[in-house]
């Protein structure tokens, strides 16, 4: 889920745009499980370097293919790891909540 600053961007023809034309241009396949040898599609694009309330309008950040990167959802969640730490749950593979 997008934060509050980024919904507007989200929401908007501009990345939703540029989010397909990233993912015809890397061929619909998450680029992590490519590089491993792996033939995954690729579900989200994913922003290298995190969007802020300070580089949001930034196209080079925002838009940028080179700050983009097509990935299944489990590397996404991989990228993501980091911050999971905190969370006093997880939701299981079957869908359920799980309390930590």
């Amino acid at each position: 889920m997008s934060r509050d600053f980024a919904r507007k961007f989200y929401s908007s023809k501009v990345w939703q745009d540029c989010r397909n034309e990233y993912a015809a241009y890397r061929r619909h396949l998450c680029e992590n499980c490519l590089a491993k040898g792996i033939i995954k599609p690729g579900v989200i694009v994913h922003h290298i370097e995190e969007l802020t309330p300070l580089n949001i309008d930034n196209p080079e950040i925002s838009l940028g293919f080179s700050n983009l990167r097509l990935v299944c959802r489990d590397c996404h969640a991989e990228e993501h790891k980091p911050g999971m730490k905190d969370r006093r749950y997880l939701i299981g593979e079957d869908g359920k909540v799980i309390i930590r």
